[in-house]
């Protein structure tokens, strides 16, 4: 069963509560006709007015980070049950940026995964490598690593219901894309990983992260294991973004 393309626009830190909602209104009519499933990641300010404003629409909201807690002494955090309430369907995970600047490890990972799935909520897990690394040659061994580690509490079956973003550290915000050559070696890899743990992985879709824009969207997503983007820089435009919506057709 082929699957269906994925585009998710991660806004990072951008975009006032005013401002998703007038992005939101911008980009519905534009992707009326995609067949594409779209996914909205905006901060958390925004996450109840963007699920507001793309109500009776196929979109998708999800949060860009959680704890892997219900509830507990946690200040400046947000919970699984806390996210179902406003009706997010999805969360982010393990971004390159909450790695690097805020210390989230493996192991935290290996709790948040799991904890994402018990409240039906959709991870979007995100992996890759430094420069330093892939220089080095060492572009699978850190993809194997993150993957077996941060997968590491599910069951095989469980793992069918993970999103996986191969995001290349070095490609993140600097202009630089993987060719659609390196993203596919690397998607590729990130499925045989999930094979080999007794996964459905020819049902999980594995996105492509890092600069993808209008321009050299359409040539990642031809690839046969790169099964969407998750967007950044170009999701903040609404035509841009609708345009990648509709290369994934």
């Amino acid at each position: 069963m082929p699957r269906a393309p994925y585009i998710a626009a991660n806004w990072k830190m951008h975009k006032t509560v005013a401002e998703a909602a007038e992005f939101v209104d911008a980009l519905l009519p534009r992707i009326a006709a995609t067949q594409s499933d779209v996914v909205i990641c905006p901060a958390f300010t925004a996450l109840a007015e963007v699920v507001e404003r793309r109500r009776g629409t196929a979109v998708k909201v999800a949060a860009q980070n959680m704890h892997e807690e219900e509830s507990g002494a946690f200040t400046g955090e947000v919970s699984a049950p806390m996210l179902v309430e406003l009706d997010v369907e999805a969360v982010v995970l393990g971004h390159s940026e909450r790695r690097q600047y805020f210390n989230e490890t493996d192991e935290a990972l290996s709790r948040k995964v799991p904890a994402a799935l018990a409240h039906d909520l959709e991870p979007i897990l995100c992996v890759g490598e430094t420069a330093t690394a892939r220089d080095a040659g060492e572009t699978e061994e850190v993809l194997e690593r993150q993957l077996q580690a941060d997968l590491a509490a599910l069951e095989p079956e469980q793992i069918a219901g993970v999103v996986v973003a191969y995001e290349p550290i070095w490609a993140i915000g600097t202009g630089r894309t993987a060719t659609p050559e390196q993203a596919q070696e690397a998607c590729a890899f990130v499925r045989d990983v999930l094979r080999a743990r007794g996964a459905a992985a020819d049902r999980v879709r594995i996105l492509y992260g890092g600069s993808v824009k209008p321009a050299n969207a359409a040539e990642l997503m031809a690839q046969p294991d790169i099964d969407g983007a998750l967007v950044g820089g170009a999701s903040l435009d609404p035509d841009e973004f609708a345009r990648i919506c509709k290369l994934g057709v």
